[in-house]
């Protein structure tokens, strides 16, 4: 089907005649100092033949506007509807980049990192897996930031993650401003599709509401979180007296973790080294992707350049005339 754009710039085809009408023609007379009577037949023969040969390049440039004006339009040829591909998830990643995400407590090809990068590349492998889902970012520390709004462009999303550093949002954690965006922002979403991941080291330390205060206006506006507890249990660490064990996530608030995960029917996960963080987004893999309208596109294809086309070449037929008379 042919669909315009801007069908309103119709209303710009009468204005040659508005035109006319305010800015009338200059009328020339000339005024002979004889006249001959037997001459007047010739005159009006001449006339006419005049007149006829002057209303074709005026039909042509009739025509030149009206194709000028179709041209303004933006006439497009919409082609058949394709389905476009949506699971109906809508899922927000809330990422904690406080500073003590700079542990290197985990193994990544036999090189120890940091937790927020590990992170990063589980949680972009998993990303990546969400097609037809719309996805969102959340990166907080001492505030909480949307980094993405939920989108279906999931490169973008891993590029913005990607590009996290540890302290950028800063060095405390602010979890119940990261749920209290995320209530915001998905409120007004499908409420059997609002999915919120969060992830993080510790525990609450900053921010305007509580966490458990977040859970539950989650909770209200059926939001489902998933809360996952990153951080290995024990790591060797060597000093001047040799190699001790300590726990690099003491500071982890489980307690409130499970709570959180309990009260919006989500669910608590630990992850301790790099595979069982990525067992746990396999899992989340699973979730049952929630049924929505089915969404068409019908891809464009532009004509405008046809009709303008044609009003270009009536115009130097007109102009090639004028200057042939």
């Amino acid at each position: 089907m042919i669909y315009f754009e801007w069908p309103w710039l119709l209303a710009a085809l009468p204005l040659p005649l508005l035109i006319r009408w305010l800015v009338p023609a200059k009328m020339l007379v000339e005024q002979a100092a004889l006249k001959v009577p037997f001459l007047d037949d010739f005159s009006d023969a001449e006339t006419r033949a005049v007149s006829q040969s002057q209303q074709w390049p005026l039909l042509l440039a009739v025509l030149a506007w009206l194709l000028l004006v179709i041209a303004c339009t933006r006439p497009q040829w919409l082609g058949e509807p394709i389905e476009q591909a949506v699971s109906g998830r809508d899922l927000m990643l809330a990422v904690d980049l406080s500073g003590s995400m700079e542990e290197q407590d985990f193994v990544i090809n036999k090189r120890a990192v940091d937790r927020l990068t590990a992170a990063k590349g589980v949680a972009g492998d998993f990303i990546n897996r969400r097609v037809g889902d719309r996805v969102g970012l959340i990166l907080f520390g001492t505030q909480a930031y949307l980094q993405t709004p939920l989108t279906f462009d999931r490169k973008t999303v891993m590029t913005l993650l990607n590009e996290a550093v540890i302290g950028l949002a800063g060095d405390n954690t602010a979890i119940g401003d990261a749920i209290g965006l995320a209530v915001k922002r998905l409120k007004n979403e499908q409420a059997n599709s609002r999915v919120l991941v969060l992830m993080t080291d510790g525990a609450n330390t900053a921010g305007e509401v509580s966490p458990l205060k977040a859970a539950e206006l989650a909770a209200v506006n059926h939001l489902k979180i998933y809360t996952i507890g990153i951080g290995a249990d024990e790591m060797i660490v060597r000093n001047f007296f040799g190699n001790r064990k300590i726990n690099p996530s003491v500071d982890l608030d489980e307690k409130t973790l499970i709570k959180i995960a309990e009260s919006t029917g989500g669910q608590y996960y630990r992850a301790r080294n790099t595979d069982e963080l990525n067992n746990i987004y396999m899992r989340l893999d699973e979730l049952e992707p929630v049924k929505k309208d089915k969404q068409y596109f019908r891809p464009p294809s532009e004509l405008y350049f046809w009709p303008l086309s044609l009003a270009l070449g009536l115009a130097a037929v007109i102009a090639l005339s004028k200057v042939r008379l």
